[in-house]
């Protein structure tokens, strides 16, 4: 077994076929099915079934795919990084992160690794909390955002910053209330809330609990932009982080209410405890870090850092 077979593997996986693998491989496909049957053969099972329409991967094949690609992209990325050792800092850098988060800090942070570090090539990784603490252990991101304190994860973790969650609603949707309104009575409002596997879901089920309070939503949506667009359009309220909501807030779209007692999310910044950062990484996180902390201190970013 050797990289080129896995590599190929991979992209015939990806592809679905091997004349689509073909045209990204820039090989003819005789060439790439041999390094298939060669691979199988090694391994000892089929990767793929084969029709008229392709190849789709077997249930062993994908139980490969899902190990390999982490695993070479690893690789990869620790041959640029010790080529690059005696030049300056570069590389390719997976940060995980949030749609929550992302909508205040990926512009900024793009831009910045842009001017400090030119040779870095940042890709953000847009996923909700259960998805990107897979796909870190899997090896596919590098860093990432996560709920929670650093107490709650068995990896290299390190807190961020406590931010408030409020209510959000359109505006003069509920003119009997004022600007405070207590989670009892948001409760029973009709709510679009992420499903139960969500970080977000998980500080606010957790926060009912503490105060004998049952959060229940009437629209149950795994997307923070169509949770948004309901909130805009008056067809129900929802309970998000202050910052996510900045830029509808401003423009008129949202309007949003502290709830008592106040409810807060944690976040953590997340990186692998089996593998040493490359010297990108490093530098990407070095700056995510100063972004972060000028965004607090100037009050672009509404959270408390924990020092």
């Amino acid at each position: 077994m050797d990289l080129k077979q896995i590599k190929t593997f991979i992209c015939v996986a990806e592809s679905g076929s091997l004349s689509r693998a073909s045209d990204r491989l820039h090989t003819v496909q005789p060439a790439l099915s041999r390094q298939i049957k060669l691979l199988e053969h090694e391994i000892g099972v089929d990767l793929f079934t084969r029709h008229v329409r392709g190849m789709e991967l077997t249930e062993a094949g994908q139980a490969f795919f899902d190990r390999m690609t982490g695993l070479v992209r690893q690789i990869e990325t620790s041959v640029h990084d010790i080529q690059s050792m005696r030049g300056k800092i570069k590389g390719h850098v997976a940060l995980g992160i949030m749609p929550t988060i992302s909508t205040v800090l990926s512009v900024r942070l793009m831009r910045r690794v842009k001017e400090e570090f030119p040779d870095i090539e940042l890709r953000i990784v847009e996923g909700y909390s259960v998805h990107l603490l897979e796909w870190l252990q899997r090896g596919d991101i590098d860093v990432t955002f996560q709920y929670g304190s650093s107490s709650d994860y068995h990896l290299r973790s390190e807190d961020m910053l406590f931010e408030d969650i409020v209510l959000i609603s359109a505006p003069n949707s509920l003119p009997e209330i004022s600007a405070e309104v207590s989670l009892e009575a948001a409760s029973k409002l009709p709510l679009a809330l992420p499903s139960e596997s969500f970080g977000l879901r998980r500080v606010l089920e957790s926060a009912g609990a503490a105060n004998g309070v049952s959060i229940t939503p009437s629209y149950q949506v795994d997307s923070f932009w169509v949770i948004k667009s309901l909130v805009e359009s008056g067809i129900c309220h929802s309970l998000m982080p202050v910052s996510s909501v900045l830029e509808q807030v401003e423009a008129g779209l949202i309007e949003t209410r502290q709830i008592t007692p106040p409810i807060q999310r944690q976040i953590v910044l997340l990186t692998p405890n089996d593998r040493v950062n490359t010297r990108a990484t490093d530098a990407v996180i070095g700056l995510l870090k100063k972004e972060v902390d000028e965004m607090i201190a100037c009050g672009e970013w509404p959270a408390v850092a924990i020092s």
